[in-house]
């Protein structure tokens, strides 16, 4: 049976991949988010447990939508990183958000962003 590091995801991005990054960042001194997905509702393109690492420099791996809502969740992590608290972020497709970050495939996904410490 894989191990959880050996979970891929659609898109080929495997979980190895991105604790392989928040280490390889971390050991060079760099502060690093990580975004989990943590509850998905309808249809979205990444599971719960779908993970993005984000490096203080702007770098990232991973995916938490395919890319329907990464540039959302990278500023998210720009804040944890700049200090602020952790937070859970939801995105989805509402009548305000039409045209405002949502997930296209009209399904909704909560997004927890914190520190690694």
């Amino acid at each position: 049976m894989p191990s959880a590091t050996d979970v891929t995801w659609q898109g080929g991005t495997k979980m190895r991949d991105v604790l392989d990054a928040v280490e390889a960042w971390r050991a060079d001194g760099h502060r690093v988010a990580l975004a989990t997905v943590t509850r998905v509702q309808g249809s979205a393109p990444r599971p719960p447990g779908a993970k993005m690492a984000i490096c203080d420099d702007g770098r990232w791996v991973g995916s938490v939508s395919g890319g329907c809502v990464e540039g959302a969740v990278l500023e998210e992590a720009g804040q944890v990183l700049a200090g602020e608290r952790p937070r859970l972020v939801t995105f989805g497709i509402t009548d305000e958000m039409v045209w405002d970050v949502g997930l296209a495939c009209g399904g909704v996904i909560d997004v927890f962003v914190e520190p690694v410490p």
